[in-house]
């Protein structure tokens, strides 16, 4: 995650540092270096995960590619095509980035439509603060448990259920999520520790505890949903993971009501940072319990896609 973080960070920059200080000498070369940043930092803006810099980072490029588009129409007098073959490969390269952008734009917003007919409605797993969507939606573009989709890989086959997956990690009054850019500690991070609660209600069906909280970026590969618990709502299992370790407050066969206590957040099992993991499925069997068809879910009454946030207000009588 690291080298995303850093990526989402400088190469904002130095194109739009680019643009400020070394544009094109023509008119189409300009607006056309200008749309292809435009387009790939609102492409960025859908795709990355602003987790680190925050998620009001993208409005802070925008602010900075609009300045630099102003101070060049001030102060530069250009003429309308290149004169140089550099020129000419610049316009040729950036075009290509601009279709490629928009491309990308386009994928990932189709991706924020729900998928299919059939969904399940669930109350928020965590309680008041105010969160960041890290993965969610119906593709890869925005949500790295969509690669499950495809079942053509028979590894991936007994995780099918988790394809509709919702990541979710707390934010601070400024928007970070963490004290530092991916402090190696998890207990840095705004959600660890968070109380988890019941999201609809059902009856225990599988719960996990004991896993260590790994040290960010290790991760447990071998239990990947880390500790967890999966809740039979109805005719869906929801899976909830990577708790806190020895934080598990419920047992197999336990009936749960909206708002009961579960466990809280830690960084058990395959994780890059510690965050909750949620998802709906049909339910598997014995050996594969996540290899149920996935179904996509809402979170009271939205469905959450990445770089979505969302605030649970604190309820009267509560500290």
């Amino acid at each position: 995650m690291l080298p995303l973080y850093l990526l989402q960070t400088v190469l904002p920059l130095v194109l739009i540092g680019w643009l400020a200080f070394a544009p094109p000498r023509s008119v189409i070369g300009f607006w056309t270096q200008s749309l292809a940043i435009g387009f790939t930092l609102f492409t960025a803006s859908l795709t990355g995960i602003w987790a680190f810099p925050p998620w009001w980072a993208p409005y802070v490029f925008a602010a900075l590619l609009f300045a630099s588009v102003i101070r060049v129409i001030i102060r530069q007098r250009q003429t309308l095509w290149p004169k140089h073959v550099i020129g000419w490969l610049s316009l040729a390269v950036f075009a290509s980035l601009a279709l490629y952008a928009f491309n990308e734009a386009r994928v990932a917003l189709a991706a924020r439509a729900l998928p299919g007919d059939r969904s399940i409605d669930l109350a928020s797993p965590l309680g008041p603060g105010e969160y960041l969507v890290a993965n969610g939606g119906a593709a890869p573009a925005v949500n790295a448990h969509a690669t499950l989709l495809d079942q053509s890989i028979a590894r991936r086959r007994p995780y099918w259920g988790t394809a509709h997956g919702v990541d979710l990690v707390a934010l601070d009054r400024w928007g970070f999520r963490a004290d530092g850019i991916m402090p190696a500690e998890p207990s840095r991070y705004a959600i660890f520790g968070r109380p988890v609660i019941t999201p609809c209600a059902g009856e225990v069906v599988a719960a996990v505890d004991g896993l260590p909280d790994m040290r960010v970026p290790q991760a447990d590969r071998a239990h990947l949903a880390g500790n967890h618990v999966i809740l039979r709502c109805a005719s869906a299992d929801i899976l909830l993971g990577h708790f806190r370790k020895a934080s598990l407050l419920v047992r197999v066969g336990q009936r749960l009501s909206v708002g009961d206590a579960i466990a809280e957040v830690g960084n058990s099992g395959n994780t890059s940072e510690p965050h909750l993991h949620i998802n709906a499925m049909q339910p598997g069997t014995a050996d594969a319990p996540f290899a149920g068809a996935p179904v996509p879910i809402r979170i009271n009454g939205r469905y959450l896609v990445r770089n979505d946030r969302f605030e649970i207000p604190t309820r009267s009588g509560q500290p």
